[in-house]
């Protein structure tokens, strides 16, 4: 994938001006404190889905319905926030959606799927799994199957990165902490910074218990990985997308990998300094800027609180000291 162009993203701006409000770049003195740096902080755990994801299905299915009018219904994967994000759009566009979880999926997030209008189907053991099923449900049903990655999905996303770097203009940050999934956070991180002329440093983060795009970065092709994480659902990718290696390769400045006590501490520590719920993925990059502290000390660093979906049984238990 190339950077988006300049009125790409000026059009999907308008698209999810029109679904969902600028979302907060905040401070919070007691998070300062915690890293020894000014910590801007965007909250895209306070959009209607409780994630980031809403951005980008806004504009897909736009797209989507205008290039294709007589689309019957479309069909997608997910962990749950994407999932969310689709359902939502396609309601709002009077499209039938069907989203496939893998067993075991997070419960709350599954609701919120039905209710937002989504038919679940549960298929698979992880991620992947769920996907290529959902590709076999679009071939045998005529429906539109939404990927999990996509320039549409980057355009909606670059949106909310664009707010934050104007946000942040009059304190640039030195670094912005990413988490990565199958991508689109980190692209439209890198497009955004591209059409403002930020001089930010891109920090990817995975999960130490999801490699795929760490272990690609370092080897500059695509390399497939285990999952394990009991925790950072969003960050549970198997395969890394080719179109999102790609730009990521180009853009990205480093990609490091935490823990899922990390991720675990950094929960803990966002509720504590901002009392803001954030899940697994939703926390990745403040525990890799609390990993990298020593680095960026005195600095102005910018955090994504990419999503506060968590379950209230496992919420609960991190805040009371575990880490899944």
């Amino acid at each position: 994938m190339q950077l988006l162009e300049p009125q790409e993203i000026a059009s999907a701006r308008a698209i999810v001006a029109a679904a969902q409000p600028p979302t907060p770049t905040l401070r919070w003195p007691l998070l300062d404190a915690r890293l020894g740096a000014r910590v801007w902080v965007k909250h895209e755990n306070h959009t209607r889905v409780g994630a980031f994801k809403l951005r980008g299905g806004a504009v897909y299915l736009h797209e989507l319905v205008r290039r294709e009018p007589g689309v019957r219904g479309v069909v997608s994967a997910t962990r749950g926030n994407h999932g969310q994000s689709i359902a939502l759009a396609a309601a709002r566009h009077g499209l039938a959606c069907t989203i496939v979880v893998p067993h075991g999926n997070s419960v709350e997030k599954n609701a919120a799927m039905r209710a937002l209008g989504a038919a679940l189907v549960e298929h698979g053991a992880d991620f992947q799994q769920s996907r290529e099923y959902a590709a076999q449900l679009a071939a045998a049903r005529g429906l539109h199957m939404v990927p999990s990655f996509h320039r549409d999905l980057v355009r909606g996303v670059a949106s909310y990165w664009m707010e934050f770097f104007e946000a942040t203009a009059g304190d640039p940050p030195a670094a912005v902490f990413v988490p990565i999934g199958q991508g689109s956070g980190v692209c439209a991180c890198a497009c955004a910074r591209a059409a403002l002329g930020s001089r930010a440093r891109i920090v990817g983060v995975v999960s130490a218990h999801a490699t795929a795009y760490l272990e690609s970065f370092r080897t500059g092709r695509a390399v497939e990985a285990p999952v394990t994480t009991r925790l950072a659902d969003g960050m549970a990718c198997r395969v890394p997308d080719a179109d999102a290696l790609g730009l990521i390769l180009r853009e990205v400045d480093e990609v490091i990998a935490v823990g899922d006590d990390e991720v675990a501490q950094a929960m803990r520590a966002l509720f504590a300094d901002t009392h803001n719920v954030a899940e697994g993925a939703g926390a990745a990059a403040l525990a890799g800027a609390l990993q990298q502290r020593e680095r960026w000390a005195d600095r102005s660093l910018g955090l994504a609180l990419t999503g506060g979906n968590v379950d209230s049984d496992i919420f609960a238990r991190v805040l009371a000291g575990a880490s899944a």
